[in-house]
């Protein structure tokens, strides 16, 4: 699989990696032999980077891919984690002595003494701005406790103070055919910066594989049910913010869009990957089939111009108005 820099990390990382939130929770239950099925099914199709979070499943991801990676010394993965989402959500809560106890727990949960990329993980805007916050950071580098670090934003703005942060190695941010604002300014930034760009939410939690409809009913404890309107957290992250009435229409339209012989979930990650200045995209699984399929989006040639121009059009037409000035 391509491999690219991630940023001011200097590691190469596959181009698709493997989001690891549905290992563990909010998307239903998904069982721990299951769990470490998917990761295998991802690293025997050429993924090296794996993003995880200490609060999925209160640490319950983590502790399965340093399980996994326990017994696969030479698989060659990088784990990006984040932290801070554990904790109340306001600024002084990110302070050096928190990240010095989260930082402790994700390396218990990966079974590793230092980690190859901690992330901000969506906090409070005003800590963007605060030397301090990069302070404790550069102190979590010189400590070894981490190797690098970036941050996981919710908007644009966001992403762009941190760009400007010289020790900021990657930016993840939620980029998909439902959310194109981060191509006018975030992509150019970070490319400009030798910033990484790690693209979240790319299938708009599913709607873009094309296999829902408006009579879909996810389970209890799938976000997709209980964060509509963001009840839980950032709204953003559940269908990248599109009511879902209007994203299964949309989603209908994206799917004609598809090149032929290419599934709809295929060509969302194919139109992630050719955006100038995106490092890799990182799909969830919930089984190794999905993992193994999303995996395959790598070889796939460039989306024709018919296809790009036809995403633009969709985008400013169904989407837009719901999600852009916003985030």
């Amino acid at each position: 699989m391509e491999q690219r820099v991630l940023g001011r990390t200097g590691r190469p990382v596959s181009v698709v990696g493997l989001g690891t939130w549905q290992l563990g929770a909010d998307w239903g239950d998904v069982r721990e032999e299951d769990a470490l099925a998917v990761l295998d099914a991802a690293v025997e199709s050429g993924v090296t980077l794996f993003d995880t979070a200490d609060v999925y499943g209160d640490g319950r991801s983590e502790q399965l891919i340093g399980r996994y990676l326990s017994g696969r010394p030479d698989a060659g993965v990088f784990v990006a984690t984040k932290f801070g989402r554990r904790a109340e959500q306001r600024p002084e809560h990110y302070n050096l002595a928190n990240f010095r106890s989260w930082a402790d727990r994700s390396r218990r949960n990966l079974g590793t003494d230092r980690l190859d990329l901690v992330q901000l993980h969506c906090p409070p805007t005003p800590v963007y701005s605060s030397d301090e916050v990069f302070d404790a950071l550069d102190t979590l580098v010189a400590e070894e406790r981490i190797a690098a670090y970036g941050v996981s934003v919710e908007t644009c703005a966001e992403a762009l103070t941190a760009i400007a942060r010289p020790g900021t190695a990657s930016v993840q941010i939620i980029l998909n055919a439902f959310r194109l604002k981060p191509l006018e300014q975030v992509l150019p930034a970070a490319a400009a910066a030798g910033v990484g760009i790690l693209a979240r939410v790319p299938l708009a939690s599913g709607l873009l594989s094309g296999r829902y409809t408006a009579d879909t009913v996810f389970p209890a404890d799938d976000h997709r049910t209980y964060n509509r309107h963001g009840e839980a957290f950032d709204q953003g992250e559940t269908f990248s913010g599109v009511d879902f009435a209007t994203g299964v229409e949309a989603a209908g339209e994206f799917a004609a869009l598809a090149p032929e012989g290419l599934t709809p979930a295929r060509t969302a990650l194919r139109w992630i990957i050719q955006q100038p200045g995106v490092t890799t995209v990182i799909p969830g699984a919930r089984n190794p089939s999905q993992a193994r399929a999303n995996a395959a989006a790598a070889a796939l040639p460039p989306l024709p111009p018919a296809t790009l121009a036809g995403v633009r059009d969709l985008y400013d037409r169904r989407i837009r108005a719901q999600v852009h000035d916003r985030w």
